[in-house]
């Protein structure tokens, strides 16, 4: 009766876990994908304001990743999950609230101070949607790197499924909140969906809040956290402790000395002088730690997947338009997208019960680096819009020294379409005319076999990917120590952070679609070196498993051997 009974109980914090990860998600994936179309809005069906959110978002988290885990760490797992979910969600109401007031009274607000005060509503919503965004990553590390594993415990299998589950709720909130948050802006209008999101996120703040008090009820050992929490409240509360006591293991406790004379004015610069380098100490100590952890090649191959193009974000989406693709089939491949990210999260959970971790990340980078070689064939195949004779950095050179004056709008029906750096039709309004052409002339037909097995690729390969990445992500949760899960998984963020902003920086640089096929080999190649990294990783672990398991074997043969037999060993 005991086991069936924890059996139920550890049945009902996974089913409380997904409900809670559903309605965060769902939220998360909304707002991500309506804070963009709304800042396009605002700025004149302008990128500016959009690559300044993307930029501040990929540098704040690339700083602060690491300080964000360092407070998680730190502090009780009740108190980062309450605090983090408060403050993402209150953020993004406010955000939503601030992007309502802007769009309703965007007139008044051009005139007033000479439209300064209409930028610093530009500058709020920025900030404020980057609070979110770090709150969201303190959510996610603690939930999803801690929390999960806590309530797992010892039963891995266990903590295989349960991330596999969340995973797949993820690809499924990536395809229903944008479908839902889209077609809300479509019939109605910005303002009715900055409305919705508003709503959404103060109900679903108080579900989840609720949701994570019920599992932290119904698992006591989520209340107890490493000594260096303790740590940090005793230096928070000044509780004096013994000389003699035991420190706990990897936590130096800190003996306060009897003051006298000049002591305490010394005492209170140097502790003003340590609170302003902390942080950087702390940034400092995460990215050492990060170095120094036995899965520190694993954690890099993950990251190293960030630096592509081969996904279906907005530059592969452009790119397919470029090529003749309309947005209904594009809408088709992404939700096939989904699909086969769905199989890589089953695949992940039986190939690990069959082959083991370590190993299932091996076969799933063979299998995403295979399905990537279609890519790669692509570049080559009739269609290709690869031309190695022209300059990648000709279009920017063009328009950094072009002299011509810029087209003067008399009016909103005057104003000429929105072109992207790449040559790429405005997406918002579905137009798919290339620019600089003429309406008069029919275009010639693209042959479509390049772009076909490019996407083919890029679908085949999530199986893999997805699979790797879960792979990656419980090999995190099992070799890091839990007094460092927050700042480690801090760090690992802005790693992934930095790569997925240096391969922004490469489209920069080589906008035109004449320099794409570019980008899928560079893309391919750092894929390439991410497995490589975790090839030499498994190489060492499952070494290591070797001989762990054959050390007990030949001690016992080494006991059994008469004295002075050395040739056993």
């Amino acid at each position: 009766i005991g086991k069936i009974v924890n059996f139920c109980a550890s049945k009902v914090q996974i089913v409380i876990l997904c409900v809670y990860s559903l309605l965060l998600l769902k939220g998360d994936r909304m707002w991500h994908f309506a804070v963009s179309v709304f800042l396009v809005e605002l700025y004149g069906n302008s990128l500016l304001l959009t690559a300044v959110y993307g930029l501040v978002v990929a540098g704040s988290v690339l700083l602060l990743g690491a300080i964000i885990g360092d407070w998680v760490d730190k502090n009780s797992r009740l108190k980062v999950a309450q605090t983090s979910l408060v403050v993402q969600n209150a953020s993004v109401i406010l955000c939503g609230i601030i992007l309502m007031i802007v769009f309703l009274f965007k007139t008044q607000l051009l005139t007033l101070y000479h439209g300064w005060l209409l930028t610093v509503c530009y500058i709020l919503v920025i900030t404020i949607a980057n609070i979110a965004n770090l709150a969201s990553t303190a959510t996610a590390i603690t939930i999803q790197r801690d929390w999960i594993v806590v309530v797992a415990g010892e039963d891995r299998s266990k903590l295989a499924d349960m991330n596999a589950t969340i995973r797949r709720i993820d690809q499924l909130t990536n395809i229903l909140a944008p479908m839902a948050v889209g077609q809300i802006m479509t019939f109605g209008s910005p303002m009715i969906g900055c409305g919705f999101i508003s709503g959404w996120n103060l109900m679903s703040m108080c579900v989840e809040y609720l949701l994570l008090w019920k599992v932290y009820q119904k698992t006591p050992t989520l209340a107890l956290k490493s000594a260096k929490v303790e740590e940090s409240e005793l230096k928070q509360l000044n509780i004096k402790k013994e000389s003699d006591m035991k420190p706990a293991e990897g936590v130096q406790l800190i003996v306060e000395k009897d003051v006298t004379g000049f002591e305490p004015q010394q005492e209170k610069e140097v502790g003003c002088a340590a609170r302003i380098a902390e942080p950087f100490i702390t940034f400092r100590d995460g990215w050492v730690a990060y170095y120094n952890q036995p899965v520190f090649l694993a954690g890099m191959g993950l990251a190293f997947l960030y630096m592509t193009v081969l996904g279906f974000d907005c530059i592969t989406t452009g790119y397919a338009y470029t090529q003749g693709l309309s947005g209904s089939v594009l809408s088709l491949l992404m939700g096939a997208s989904a699909v086969t990210g769905i199989m890589g999260t089953v695949a992940f959970t039986w190939l690990r019960r069959k082959c083991g971790l370590v190993r299932t990340g091996l076969i799933s980078g063979v299998a995403q680096f295979a399905c990537l070689v279609l890519c790669v064939i692509s570049v080559f195949m009739p269609g290709s819009p690869l031309d190695l004779t022209v300059s990648p950095f000709a279009d920017i050179s063009a328009r950094l020294f072009e002299s011509e004056p810029l087209p003067t709008i008399a009016s909103p029906e005057d104003k000429p379409e929105m072109v992207f750096a790449t040559g790429m039709p405005n997406l918002l309004n579905g137009s798919t005319t290339p620019a600089n052409s003429d309406p008069e002339m029919s275009p010639e037909p693209v042959p479509l076999i390049s772009v076909s097995l490019l996407f083919a690729g890029v679908i085949a390969a999530r199986v893999g990917l997805w699979s790797f990445d879960l792979t990656v992500t419980q090999l995190l949760q099992e070799n890091v120590v839990e007094s460092e899960r927050g700042i480690i998984n801090g760090v690992q963020n802005s790693m992934n952070y930095l790569l997925d902003l240096l391969h922004f920086i490469m489209v920069i640089l080589a906008p035109n679609p004449e320099a794409f096929g570019l980008l899928v080999l560079i893309s391919v190649s750092f894929v390439a070196m991410g497995h490589i990294m975790y090839f030499r990783f498994a190489q060492k672990s499952l070494g290591k498993q070797l001989l762990v398991c054959c050390t007990p074997d030949s001690k016992a043969v080494s006991d059994s051997s008469p004295p002075g037999n050395t040739s056993t060993v």
